[in-house]
Protein backbone atom coordinates (compact mmCIF):
# COMPACT_ATOMS: atom_id res chain seq x y z
CA UNK A 1 0.00 0.00 0.00
CA UNK A 2 1.48 2.98 -0.86
CA UNK A 3 0.98 6.54 1.27
CA UNK A 4 3.50 8.71 -0.97
CA UNK A 5 2.61 12.23 -1.73
CA UNK A 6 3.54 15.28 -2.71
CA UNK A 7 3.63 18.78 -1.28
CA UNK A 8 5.18 21.64 -2.91
CA UNK A 9 7.53 19.50 -4.62
CA UNK A 10 8.57 17.56 -1.61
CA UNK A 11 8.67 14.08 -1.71
CA UNK A 12 6.62 12.59 1.45
CA UNK A 13 6.20 9.24 2.48
CA UNK A 14 3.21 10.00 3.72
CA UNK A 15 0.62 12.94 4.10
CA UNK A 16 1.30 13.06 7.73
CA UNK A 17 3.68 16.10 8.06
CA UNK A 18 4.19 17.55 11.65
CA UNK A 19 2.95 21.17 12.07
CA UNK A 20 5.08 24.32 13.88
CA UNK A 21 3.97 23.68 17.53
CA UNK A 22 7.04 24.68 19.44
CA UNK A 23 7.13 22.48 22.81
CA UNK A 24 7.34 19.83 19.86
CA UNK A 25 10.07 21.01 17.55
CA UNK A 26 12.41 23.21 20.04
CA UNK A 27 13.56 19.63 20.98
CA UNK A 28 16.10 18.73 18.29
CA UNK A 29 15.94 15.02 19.71
CA UNK A 30 11.97 14.81 19.04
CA UNK A 31 12.38 15.58 15.64
CA UNK A 32 14.15 12.43 15.19
CA UNK A 33 11.50 10.60 16.82
CA UNK A 34 9.15 11.68 15.15
CA UNK A 35 10.74 10.50 12.44
CA UNK A 36 11.26 7.03 13.68
CA UNK A 37 7.27 7.03 14.29
CA UNK A 38 6.50 8.03 10.81
CA UNK A 39 6.17 11.78 10.13
CA UNK A 40 6.92 12.48 6.66
CA UNK A 41 8.07 16.14 7.20
CA UNK A 42 8.26 18.27 10.05
CA UNK A 43 7.58 22.20 10.30
CA UNK A 44 9.72 24.04 12.92
CA UNK A 45 8.69 26.30 15.58
CA UNK A 46 7.86 29.27 14.30
CA UNK A 47 10.87 32.63 14.10
CA UNK A 48 9.28 35.78 15.14
CA UNK A 49 9.60 39.27 13.41
CA UNK A 50 9.57 40.68 17.11
CA UNK A 51 12.80 38.51 17.90
CA UNK A 52 14.60 39.92 14.72
CA UNK A 53 13.90 43.55 15.59
CA UNK A 54 14.09 42.87 18.87
CA UNK A 55 18.35 41.41 18.07
CA UNK A 56 18.40 44.70 16.01
CA UNK A 57 17.54 47.14 18.51
CA UNK A 58 19.70 45.40 20.91
CA UNK A 59 22.92 45.48 18.58
CA UNK A 60 21.80 49.29 17.77
CA UNK A 61 21.94 49.93 21.28
CA UNK A 62 25.52 48.90 22.46
CA UNK A 63 26.68 50.83 19.82
CA UNK A 64 24.57 54.19 20.80
CA UNK A 65 24.45 53.96 24.31
CA UNK A 66 24.14 56.77 26.42
CA UNK A 67 21.59 58.51 23.35
CA UNK A 68 18.88 59.64 25.45
CA UNK A 69 16.27 58.91 22.23
CA UNK A 70 17.15 55.21 21.89
CA UNK A 71 16.53 55.10 26.35
CA UNK A 72 13.15 53.22 25.99
CA UNK A 73 13.10 51.52 22.68
CA UNK A 74 13.79 47.97 24.19
CA UNK A 75 11.31 48.59 26.26
CA UNK A 76 8.65 47.86 23.43
CA UNK A 77 9.62 44.90 22.79
CA UNK A 78 9.13 41.79 25.28
CA UNK A 79 11.91 40.95 28.16
CA UNK A 80 14.40 38.42 26.14
CA UNK A 81 13.51 35.02 28.37
CA UNK A 82 9.90 35.27 25.90
CA UNK A 83 11.93 34.18 23.23
CA UNK A 84 13.08 30.54 23.15
CA UNK A 85 15.74 31.19 20.68
CA UNK A 86 17.60 33.64 18.77
CA UNK A 87 18.42 34.06 14.70
CA UNK A 88 21.81 31.94 15.03
CA UNK A 89 19.95 29.46 17.34
CA UNK A 90 17.06 28.76 14.77
CA UNK A 91 19.58 29.08 11.88
CA UNK A 92 21.58 26.13 13.99
CA UNK A 93 18.41 24.56 15.05
CA UNK A 94 17.54 23.64 11.20
CA UNK A 95 21.25 22.51 10.28
CA UNK A 96 21.27 20.30 13.05
CA UNK A 97 17.72 18.60 12.21
CA UNK A 98 18.91 18.63 8.63
CA UNK A 99 21.81 16.70 10.11
CA UNK A 100 19.91 14.32 12.18
CA UNK A 101 16.79 13.07 9.61
CA UNK A 102 16.43 12.46 5.93
CA UNK A 103 12.60 13.85 6.05
CA UNK A 104 12.06 16.88 4.79
CA UNK A 105 12.48 20.09 7.14
CA UNK A 106 10.06 23.23 6.37
CA UNK A 107 11.07 26.31 8.46
CA UNK A 108 8.24 29.53 9.54
CA UNK A 109 8.75 32.72 9.86
CA UNK A 110 5.23 34.35 11.99
CA UNK A 111 4.97 37.73 11.18
CA UNK A 112 3.02 40.85 10.15
CA UNK A 113 4.42 43.38 7.68
CA UNK A 114 6.72 43.66 4.89
CA UNK A 115 9.80 45.13 6.55
CA UNK A 116 13.62 44.12 6.47
CA UNK A 117 13.18 41.03 8.80
CA UNK A 118 12.20 39.08 5.65
CA UNK A 119 15.57 38.91 4.49
CA UNK A 120 16.01 36.40 7.19
CA UNK A 121 14.57 34.06 4.76
CA UNK A 122 17.80 33.89 2.59
CA UNK A 123 19.46 32.42 5.83
CA UNK A 124 16.67 30.22 6.44
CA UNK A 125 17.32 28.99 3.02
CA UNK A 126 21.53 28.74 3.74
CA UNK A 127 20.86 26.95 6.82
CA UNK A 128 19.45 24.12 4.68
CA UNK A 129 15.59 24.49 5.47
CA UNK A 130 13.43 22.19 2.45
CA UNK A 131 10.96 24.45 2.51
CA UNK A 132 9.28 27.91 4.64
CA UNK A 133 6.31 28.79 5.88
CA UNK A 134 5.09 32.22 5.96
CA UNK A 135 2.77 32.24 9.56
CA UNK A 136 1.08 35.85 9.30
CA UNK A 137 -0.26 36.26 12.27
CA UNK A 138 -1.78 39.46 11.89
CA UNK A 139 -4.97 41.03 13.68
CA UNK A 140 -5.80 44.63 12.26
CA UNK A 141 -7.64 47.43 14.35
CA UNK A 142 -6.82 50.60 12.91
CA UNK A 143 -10.23 51.96 11.79
CA UNK A 144 -9.12 53.58 8.98
CA UNK A 145 -7.36 50.31 7.39
CA UNK A 146 -9.38 48.28 4.56
CA UNK A 147 -9.44 45.08 3.55
CA UNK A 148 -7.99 45.69 0.15
CA UNK A 149 -4.75 47.12 2.40
CA UNK A 150 -4.94 44.11 4.65
CA UNK A 151 -4.93 41.56 1.92
CA UNK A 152 -1.80 43.72 -0.08
CA UNK A 153 0.12 42.91 3.09
CA UNK A 154 0.12 39.60 2.80
CA UNK A 155 0.33 39.54 -0.99
CA UNK A 156 3.63 42.10 -0.25
CA UNK A 157 5.30 39.69 2.11
CA UNK A 158 4.90 36.49 0.06
CA UNK A 159 6.66 38.22 -2.96
CA UNK A 160 9.75 40.16 -0.80
CA UNK A 161 10.17 35.99 0.65
CA UNK A 162 9.35 34.46 -3.08
CA UNK A 163 12.05 36.97 -4.74
CA UNK A 164 14.81 36.33 -2.57
CA UNK A 165 14.44 32.52 -2.20
CA UNK A 166 14.44 29.30 -4.80
CA UNK A 167 12.90 26.53 -1.90
CA UNK A 168 9.20 26.20 -1.48
CA UNK A 169 7.34 29.24 0.25
CA UNK A 170 3.75 27.80 1.53
CA UNK A 171 1.51 30.89 3.09
CA UNK A 172 -0.57 29.74 5.91
CA UNK A 173 -4.01 31.86 6.26
CA UNK A 174 -6.26 32.74 8.34
CA UNK A 175 -9.84 32.41 7.33
CA UNK A 176 -11.47 35.77 8.37
CA UNK A 177 -10.80 37.10 4.68
CA UNK A 178 -13.83 38.64 2.84
CA UNK A 179 -13.87 36.42 0.08
CA UNK A 180 -10.97 33.67 1.10
CA UNK A 181 -11.42 31.97 -2.66
CA UNK A 182 -10.22 35.63 -4.09
CA UNK A 183 -7.46 35.75 -1.44
CA UNK A 184 -6.28 32.51 -1.92
CA UNK A 185 -5.90 32.83 -6.17
CA UNK A 186 -3.78 36.03 -5.73
CA UNK A 187 -1.53 34.45 -3.24
CA UNK A 188 -1.39 31.74 -5.83
CA UNK A 189 -0.55 34.14 -8.51
CA UNK A 190 1.96 35.74 -6.40
CA UNK A 191 4.06 32.43 -6.26
CA UNK A 192 2.81 30.47 -3.29
CA UNK A 193 3.73 27.02 -3.53
CA UNK A 194 1.23 25.60 -1.23
CA UNK A 195 -1.72 27.29 1.29
CA UNK A 196 -1.94 25.97 4.62
CA UNK A 197 -5.77 26.19 5.58
CA UNK A 198 -6.38 27.67 8.16
CA UNK A 199 -4.12 29.39 11.07
CA UNK A 200 -5.89 29.22 14.43
CA UNK A 201 -5.21 32.42 15.92
CA UNK A 202 -5.42 31.87 19.76
CA UNK A 203 -7.86 34.40 21.15
CA UNK A 204 -6.07 36.19 25.29
CA UNK A 205 -8.72 35.66 28.06
CA UNK A 206 -8.79 37.53 31.45
CA UNK A 207 -8.19 36.55 34.70
CA UNK A 208 -10.41 37.53 37.17
CA UNK A 209 -7.87 37.39 39.84
CA UNK A 210 -5.10 39.15 38.68
CA UNK A 211 -6.86 41.37 36.14
CA UNK A 212 -4.36 40.53 33.91
CA UNK A 213 -5.10 39.71 30.56
CA UNK A 214 -3.14 36.45 29.66
CA UNK A 215 -2.69 34.19 26.46
CA UNK A 216 -5.25 31.05 26.87
CA UNK A 217 -4.08 28.25 24.51
CA UNK A 218 -6.96 25.73 23.64
CA UNK A 219 -5.95 22.66 21.61
CA UNK A 220 -8.06 21.99 18.73
CA UNK A 221 -11.03 19.43 18.80
CA UNK A 222 -11.94 17.26 15.72
CA UNK A 223 -15.16 19.51 14.91
CA UNK A 224 -12.18 22.24 13.92
CA UNK A 225 -11.12 19.99 10.65
CA UNK A 226 -14.77 20.94 8.76
CA UNK A 227 -13.66 24.33 8.20
CA UNK A 228 -10.33 23.95 6.40
CA UNK A 229 -12.41 20.96 5.01
CA UNK A 230 -14.79 22.87 3.91
CA UNK A 231 -12.79 25.39 1.89
CA UNK A 232 -10.32 22.60 0.54
CA UNK A 233 -12.68 21.00 -0.88
CA UNK A 234 -14.27 24.33 -2.66
CA UNK A 235 -11.09 25.66 -4.12
CA UNK A 236 -9.25 22.36 -4.71
CA UNK A 237 -8.74 22.20 -8.96
CA UNK A 238 -9.54 25.76 -8.96
CA UNK A 239 -6.96 27.31 -7.72
CA UNK A 240 -2.99 26.15 -8.68
CA UNK A 241 -0.96 25.25 -5.92
CA UNK A 242 -0.61 22.77 -3.59
CA UNK A 243 -3.02 22.53 -0.29
CA UNK A 244 -2.21 21.46 3.11
CA UNK A 245 -5.35 21.06 5.57
CA UNK A 246 -4.46 21.77 9.30
CA UNK A 247 -6.47 22.21 12.49
CA UNK A 248 -8.99 19.54 14.26
CA UNK A 249 -6.79 16.71 12.61
CA UNK A 250 -6.44 13.88 14.83
CA UNK A 251 -6.91 10.38 13.62
CA UNK A 252 -6.93 8.34 10.39
CA UNK A 253 -10.13 9.23 9.40
CA UNK A 254 -9.59 12.96 9.63
CA UNK A 255 -6.51 12.59 7.51
CA UNK A 256 -8.53 10.33 4.66
CA UNK A 257 -11.44 13.34 4.59
CA UNK A 258 -8.59 15.82 3.90
CA UNK A 259 -7.08 14.23 1.14
CA UNK A 260 -10.34 13.48 -0.29
CA UNK A 261 -11.19 17.10 -0.66
CA UNK A 262 -7.62 17.84 -1.78
CA UNK A 263 -5.22 18.42 0.55
CA UNK A 264 -1.50 17.12 -0.32
CA UNK A 265 -0.92 17.46 3.20
CA UNK A 266 -2.62 16.66 6.88
CA UNK A 267 -0.59 18.77 9.46
CA UNK A 268 -0.37 17.19 13.48
CA UNK A 269 -0.38 19.09 16.45
CA UNK A 270 -3.54 19.06 19.11
CA UNK A 271 -2.90 14.99 18.69
CA UNK A 272 0.29 15.27 19.67
CA UNK A 273 0.23 17.20 22.47
CA UNK A 274 -2.30 15.21 23.81
CA UNK A 275 -1.27 11.94 23.25
CA UNK A 276 2.26 11.78 22.44
CA UNK A 277 4.48 11.34 19.68
CA UNK A 278 3.37 7.55 19.22
CA UNK A 279 0.29 8.73 17.46
CA UNK A 280 1.85 9.53 14.44
CA UNK A 281 2.33 5.40 13.93
CA UNK A 282 -1.40 4.79 15.15
CA UNK A 283 -2.64 6.87 12.42
CA UNK A 284 -0.02 5.48 9.31
CA UNK A 285 -1.13 2.18 10.60
CA UNK A 286 -5.08 3.57 10.65
CA UNK A 287 -4.21 5.08 6.98
CA UNK A 288 -2.98 1.52 5.55
CA UNK A 289 -5.76 -0.25 7.24
CA UNK A 290 -8.54 2.12 5.77
CA UNK A 291 -6.95 1.73 2.02
CA UNK A 292 -6.69 -2.11 2.25
CA UNK A 293 -10.03 -1.85 3.41
CA UNK A 294 -11.49 -0.17 0.89
CA UNK A 295 -9.37 -1.83 -1.83
CA UNK A 296 -7.44 1.97 -2.81
CA UNK A 297 -3.24 1.25 -3.82
CA UNK A 298 -2.77 4.83 -2.78
CA UNK A 299 -3.55 7.37 -1.19
CA UNK A 300 -2.87 9.75 -4.44
CA UNK A 301 -6.13 8.04 -5.75
CA UNK A 302 -7.97 9.46 -3.20
CA UNK A 303 -7.15 13.29 -3.36
CA UNK A 304 -9.65 15.50 -4.65
CA UNK A 305 -12.31 12.76 -4.95
CA UNK A 306 -14.58 14.34 -2.90
CA UNK A 307 -13.69 18.19 -3.83
CA UNK A 308 -16.54 20.41 -5.37
CA UNK A 309 -15.83 19.72 -8.65
CA UNK A 310 -15.91 16.18 -8.12
CA UNK A 311 -18.52 15.25 -5.51
CA UNK A 312 -21.73 13.93 -6.29
CA UNK A 313 -23.50 17.00 -4.79
CA UNK A 314 -21.24 20.25 -5.44
CA UNK A 315 -24.12 22.39 -3.63
CA UNK A 316 -23.21 20.51 -0.58
CA UNK A 317 -20.37 22.42 0.61
CA UNK A 318 -22.04 26.09 0.22
CA UNK A 319 -25.18 28.04 1.34
CA UNK A 320 -27.97 24.72 0.49
CA UNK A 321 -25.85 22.93 3.32
CA UNK A 322 -26.67 25.51 5.36
CA UNK A 323 -30.67 25.44 4.90
CA UNK A 324 -30.18 21.60 4.54
CA UNK A 325 -28.71 21.67 8.06
CA UNK A 326 -31.36 24.18 9.89
CA UNK A 327 -34.29 22.34 8.52
CA UNK A 328 -33.07 18.42 9.45
CA UNK A 329 -31.75 19.44 12.78
CA UNK A 330 -33.92 17.75 15.74
CA UNK A 331 -33.49 19.48 19.36
CA UNK A 332 -33.06 17.21 22.02
CA UNK A 333 -35.67 17.83 23.98
CA UNK A 334 -38.15 17.15 20.63
CA UNK A 335 -36.35 13.73 20.30
CA UNK A 336 -36.89 12.71 23.99
CA UNK A 337 -40.82 13.83 24.03
CA UNK A 338 -41.15 11.51 20.83
CA UNK A 339 -39.71 8.53 22.25
CA UNK A 340 -41.67 9.55 25.55
CA UNK A 341 -44.87 8.61 23.75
Amino acid sequence: MNLHTTYMGLQLRSPLVIGAAAPLSEDIDNIKRMEDFGAAAVVLHSFFEEQIKHERLALHHHFTHGAESFAEALTYFPEPEVFHVGSDEYLNHIRKAKEMVDIPIIASLNGETSGGWLEYAIQIQQAGADALELNVYYVPNDLELTGNHVEQNYIDILKIVKSEVSIPVSMKLSPYFSNTANMAKQLAEAGADGLVLFNRFYQPDIDLDTLDVHPNIILSNPQAMRLPLRWIAMLYGRVPTDFAATSGIHNAIDVIKMMMVGAKATMLVSVLLRHGLEEITKIEQGLLHWLEENEYESIEQLIGSMSQMNCPDPTAFERVQYMRALQSYEPVWKRFQTTSK
